[in-house]
């Protein structure tokens, strides 16, 4: 058990708290229970002194999560911590999360008090938390910037009280990665009865350093962690839960344990990025999108022969089909031959060396190379082999209107035809081409790129849709936005095996 980590997810408290991300209770319900499937240990499932609808979502997911700790935010106040104890009622495990500022900054200025009276509100909040729950964790806000000496007197206090966690928090995302370490090994070393609760780190990304902090606490005798999905969080974001996780799993030497199911992480990430409206960055640390995907030529030649060259991680161990050799000027020869090899189309050196010519000409000029610009290369349009051909697409929409979508598709030679409404032209157009392929599939990313700029611009749809359990990708380039996610849409179904 020394090397257990535990994984304290705050996702629905401190993540939420970044402006326009704020989750119904609904929302909350289904991101929690996907974390307690993730595998996470202790569930931050709100404030509930702040708001009704706090209250209200810390209740309705202590009802709806099993075996996770659902755990509840107060300040070192008794209204606050009556609030948490009434709304964790229903919990199964249950945890009061209360606690105070430590450092001189937030004794003098946030409480105009001294060391000895916040020393004092600890001890009381931990105290009066103890009176509800057993288990009991307390934060010393602004810890990074609390001396050593004072924060080891309060630690030691506060476990005296009852706490059984004790949090370290970086809130201003001020600390080195040496710096916050030592902290956590001057508390191991001084304080006399660490050994009675567990040490916690909390760090914040101002400087970009929360996980890197994270670590070092981990490696200096911390064994709770407190990270959100996506690292999302208030101002620059918390520690990311998917770096800490896979930092661990791929470093089997330190011998740190987590409870985490990796292969859930890539799902769990969009389901966050999606309903709380905060897209991916594409460079993001392993749920990026561009995380697994290859572009230099060197590179995706290496990954080819084999994946440990370039990936220190196996993209399926976070539920990601595969990695991504992308087709840009910088590819080389392997990368190209690795596509069409993909697309069913085997060239002679020769007659790949004569491709790969026009392949650079094209690359210069374009920034991204699909598949369709791939098989045109070599002769071959895909759309021509296509089972299901788009004839024509026509849609009314309008302010006040119901969207419409009249469709006509090729499906085996044979011409059908259709109508559907939507909540949207795409969404109609998409009931359309349902109706007439009798198969319904799950829309799982939906992104829409501009190859150039200006009004006539093209744009381009990539789309990613789930059908009995396996991923399947669609990709289209039109003017017309609509066609082009209906053309998407088509080529991903098209990729479904016909039975």
């Amino acid at each position: 058990m020394a090397n257990r980590l535990f994984i304290f997810d705050t996702t629905l408290r401190d993540g939420e708290q970044v402006p326009g991300c704020q989750l119904n209770s609904t929302e909350k319900i289904e991101v929690a229970k996907a974390l307690e499937t993730l595998g996470v240990d202790v569930i931050e499932a709100g404030f509930p002194i702040s708001s009704p609808g706090d209250f209200q979502s810390v209740v309705a997911i202590s009802k709806a999560v099993t075996w996770p700790t659902i755990c509840a935010l107060t300040r070192a106040v008794e209204k606050d911590i009556d609030a948490a104890a009434q709304a964790l009622q229903y919990a199964r495990r249950k945890r009061i999360h209360t606690g105070i500022g430590t450092s001189d900054y937030h004794i003098r200025y946030k409480f105009n008090s001294t060391r000895e009276e916040i020393l004092e509100r600890a001890v009381a909040c931990v105290k009066y938390a103890k009176r509800y729950v057993e288990d009991v964790e307390f934060y010393a806000e602004d810890a990074g910037r609390t001396d050593n000496e004072y924060l080891a007197r309060v630690v030691e206090a506060v476990i005296h009280a009852g706490a059984t966690v004790v949090n370290i928090p970086d809130t201003t995302g001020y600390c080195l990665p040496d710096e916050y370490g030592a902290k956590i090994r001057y508390l191991m070393e001084h304080v006399t009865c660490i050994d009675k609760a567990i040490l916690s780190t909390h760090c914040h990304n101002d400087l970009g350093m929360a996980t890197a902090n994270t670590i070092q606490g981990v490696l200096n005798g911390a064994r709770q962690v407190e990270v959100t999905i996506n690292g999302i969080g208030e101002r620059a974001g918390n520690t990311s839960l998917e770096e800490v996780a896979m930092i661990f799993k791929s470093h089997r030497e330190t011998e740190i344990e987590t409870n985490i199911n990796s292969q859930n992480i890539y799902g769990i990430s969009r389901m966050v990025s999606s309903l709380m409206h905060m897209p991916i960055q594409p460079n993001k640390a392993i749920v990026g999108r561009n995380a697994f995907a290859h572009s230099s030529g060197i590179h995706q030649d290496g990954v080819l022969k084999h994946r440990e060259s370039y990936e220190i991680i196996d993209p399926k161990d976070v539920g990601i089909d595969d990695n991504a050799i992308l087709l840009t000027a910088r590819s080389g020869r392997a990368a190209l031959k690795h596509r069409l090899q993909l697309l069913d189309v085997n060239l002679e050196q020769d007659e790949l060396e004569k491709v790969y010519e026009d392949f650079l000409k094209l690359a210069d000029n374009k920034r991204d190379i699909n598949d369709d610009d791939v098989l045109m290369l070599v002769g071959k349009d895909r759309t021509t082999t296509q089972r299901i051909k788009l004839e024509y697409l026509q849609v009314s929409s309008g302010i006040g209107l119901k969207p419409v979508a009249s469709i006509c598709l090729s499906i085996a030679g044979v011409k059908l035809e259709a109508a559907a409404s939507g909540n949207g032209p795409v969404d109609a157009a998409i009931k359309a081409v349902e109706s007439l392929t009798q198969r319904t599939v799950t829309i799982q990313e939906f992104l829409i790129q501009a190859l150039n700029k200006g009004r006539d611009d093209i744009g381009k749809v990539h789309i990613q849709v789930e059908y009995d359990g396996n991923i399947y990708y669609g990709f289209a380039a039109h003017t017309d936005i609509i066609a082009a996610s209906v053309k998407a849409y088509i080529d991903a179904i098209n990729k479904i095996p016909y039975n």
